[in-house]
């Protein structure tokens, strides 16, 4: 219980040899001294009490102590705070965010030490605090969710990586202060080779980061939240995709003819890849794809109709133990639907796939040779044969179409070149408006001039007339 009803009484001076000098004060009523060996301390201890009186603060009662003292001396390390913000997050996150806070959370907790005497391997540290303190296990005898750590015996490794970092962990009240906060800013802002990671990277771990110091303030640990004070900002970067590695029509269209013709696996992901580039799908959108979103008409335009998600994750951050999740689209309410109308060479691919590889039980266009998720590692891996195949040596060494990621590119700066309206572009690619300007500013600034010059034809003939 707290209270603002605080009375300092002046220094009394008792019969003792130790401490003759007494402080006291009364809190909602209830007494509390404080002894001193000379007048000097008391009147340092009674001005700091006072001085807490004036700026209005809280006194705890059971304590006598300002709120500001309490929270200091209550204090957990930064250690066992994040642990305990990773436990609080786990049951209503998803599995991608799961990895995502425990990877934020890593970067910041290895910053925020006393020293780096006795530090072990960063990628050790790292590892350690991912796998082992901010994921969770289930308790089977209590149903809850507990750190991975308390639950399992570590290797001995991971196991000293973590006493180091407990040991030398710097309380949540010193965390807040300016220097504490900017070290941990700059390490979120690197990968873990050290290279400057990119903006959307900093800005999901910054997150991160703010709302563990809101957990802080909730769990009554800091008054506020540090990083509301800090002037900081990321060394730019640029996020824009470099047009020069993205694949044109021609260039497509060999890899994907590359790919049908790598083996039997390539055949069955060939419609995979083109649903990338004809659809601009991500891969877990394309995972997930099954046969009753699709409407594919024997002649013209087609349509998908994507519902759902299956991005992968490790199976460690799931609930099911699976290497994948199964979730709405991305950025969208969980029953939200994205309809992508797909051209007559899509349509014709889909269809030729249907008849000669059917679907799983389930529905599902593409899956595993088992019947699973197709893993990145295996559609990685033909695409990187289709790419030795289709490009030449000197254009092997670039990174050109170096990801499948890179057809999803390819496919909307098609859209983009070829005058469709930015905004359709935006939701048949799935993502915001400020999103496509971000990544794809060059090619839109090269519309954009388009359109003035299509206006200023439109004045001029208004003037005319």
């Amino acid at each position: 219980m707290k209270s603002y009803d605080v009375r300092v009484w002046s220094i009394r001076q008792r019969k003792s040899k130790k401490a003759p000098y007494q402080v006291r004060w009364t809190v909602n009523g209830q007494e509390h001294q404080k002894p001193f060996a000379t007048k000097t301390l008391a009147d340092a201890r009674r001005s700091a009490l006072v001085t807490a009186q004036r700026a209005g603060e809280a006194f705890d009662m059971a304590s006598g102590l300002p709120v500001s003292e309490l929270r200091e001396a209550a204090s957990p390390t930064w250690y066992e705070h994040a642990c305990a913000y990773a436990r609080m997050k786990w049951p209503a996150s998803a599995a991608k965010h799961r990895a995502s806070i425990a990877e934020a959370l890593a970067a910041v907790t290895a910053a925020f030490v006393k020293t780096q005497r006795g530090a072990p391997d960063r990628t050790v540290l790292r590892g350690a605090l991912q796998a082992w303190a901010f994921r969770m296990v289930l308790n089977p005898e209590t149903g809850e969710h507990v750190n991975r750590k308390d639950a399992e015996a570590p290797p001995a490794e991971v196991r000293r990586a973590l006493e180091w970092v407990s040991g030398n962990s710097l309380k949540v009240i010193d965390v807040a202060e300016s220097d504490a906060v900017r070290t941990a800013l700059r390490a979120l802002s690197k990968t873990l080779a050290g290279k400057q990671a990119a903006d959307n990277t900093v800005r999901r771990k910054r997150a991160v980061l703010s709302n563990a110091f809101r957990y802080a303030i909730e769990r009554d640990l800091l008054a506020a939240n540090p990083l509301d004070r800090i002037d900081w900002a990321p060394p730019e970067t640029t996020d824009e995709v470099d047009f020069e590695f993205v694949p044109g029509p021609e260039q497509a269209g060999e890899l994907l003819a590359a790919v049908q013709g790598i083996s039997a696996r390539g055949r069955h992901l060939h419609a995979f890849f083109g649903c990338m580039y004809y659809a601009a799908m991500r891969p877990a959108e394309v995972a997930g794809l099954k046969r009753s979103n699709c409407k594919l008409p024997a002649q013209g335009w087609g349509e998908l109709v994507l519902s759902k998600s299956r991005p992968e994750v490790g199976s460690g951050w799931t609930d099911d133990g699976k290497s994948y999740e199964e979730r709405g689209l991305k950025h969208r309410a969980r029953k939200a639907t994205r309809p992508v109308p797909i051209p007559p060479v899509l349509v014709t691919m889909l269809r030729a796939h249907l008849e000669e590889h059917g679907t799983a039980p389930d529905g599902r266009l593409f899956r595993a040779v088992r019947g699973g998720r197709v893993r990145s590692t295996e559609y990685t891996g033909i695409w990187q044969a289709a790419r030795m195949k289709a490009l030449s040596e000197e254009e092997v060494e670039t990174p050109l179409a170096d990801v499948p990621y890179s057809l999803r590119h390819a496919c909307v700066s098609l859209w983009i070149k070829a005058g469709v309206d930015p905004v359709e572009v935006a939701r048949r690619a799935g993502h915001s408006p400020a999103v496509l300007w971000k990544f794809y500013a060059k090619l839109l600034r090269g519309h954009q001039d388009a359109s003035n010059r299509m206006i200023e034809v439109a004045l001029e003939a208004r003037r005319d007339d």
